[in-house]
């Protein structure tokens, strides 16, 4: 397979940067936000089965 070295990865990046520099900013922003979301979501989910099995009452 195909392992890029240091000096392909940093031209590759050097592009990108070029190319979405002025974007880079606010789809950084965004991906923190959902990156945030995301983990609010999954405690909150943890949470509720917490809640749900303190709640359940052994037969």
């Amino acid at each position: 397979m195909f392992t890029p070295g240091p000096l392909q990865l940093f031209i590759v990046g050097l592009i990108v940067l070029l190319l979405f520099g002025n974007r880079l900013p606010s789809v950084m922003r965004s991906l923190g936000e959902g990156i945030t979301e995301f983990k609010k979501g999954v405690s909150s989910d943890d949470e509720g089965k917490k809640i749900e099995e303190k709640t359940e009452s052994p037969s």
